[in-house]
């Protein structure tokens, strides 16, 4: 009797293994992204410049971080614009101001960020190989005439800094959707 039942128990364990498949559903390390919002998107205006002193960015390579903010700049005016906003002058008084905030982890950390964005998606690091490190990108809309942002959203992934800022443009074009993804189109 102990000896069926020891080879029931045996077999349907076996079926249940059996029956068990795994996928892996979980993107590469290199193109897993975290975000977080927050603010109203219903403030967000037709007319948009580029804030004039937000759009900090903290690398290893102070040289690529002229690059860095061109490459952000077109990526954001491409979405905008697809979106129907008009990006204006500074001086034309805009309906509203876009600022942003580029970091790599080991410039700045989630507590630094946590503390000067109010906005931290918290992406782990933990098993990540070593040639990446993880970033983050803040893109914030202000009122021209007041100087905490009414929206903001704080991204969080992976980058492999030694690709030149060229080679990683691409990247920028697909953050830049995702994150303004919520904007409404005018």
């Amino acid at each position: 009797m102990i000896k069926n039942l020891n080879f029931a128990i045996l077999s349907l364990c076996l079926v249940i293994v059996s029956a068990c498949t795994t996928n892996d559903l979980e993107p590469s390390l290199a193109n897993r992204i975290t975000m977080v919002t927050s603010g109203d998107v219903s403030l967000v205006s037709k007319t948009y410049a580029w804030h004039h002193s937000m759009f900090a960015v903290h690398t290893k390579d102070k040289l690529d971080e002229e690059s860095l903010r061109d490459h952000l700049r077109q990526s954001v005016n491409k979405v905008m614009a697809a979106k129907g906003y008009q990006q204006v002058a500074y001086t034309d008084s805009p309906q509203m101001l876009i600022g942003f905030g580029m970091a790599l982890e080991s410039e700045m950390s989630d507590t630094e960020i946590l503390a000067k964005a109010g906005l931290v998606p918290g992406l782990s690091t933990h098993g990540v190989d070593k040639q990446l490190e993880k970033g983050s990108v803040l893109i914030a809309f202000f009122n021209p005439s007041v100087k905490a942002p009414y929206w903001r959203v704080l991204a969080q992934g992976f980058t492999d800094h030694n690709k030149s800022v060229d080679k990683r443009a691409a990247r920028f074009d697909d953050l830049s959707s995702m994150m303004l993804a919520t904007i409404p189109s005018r």
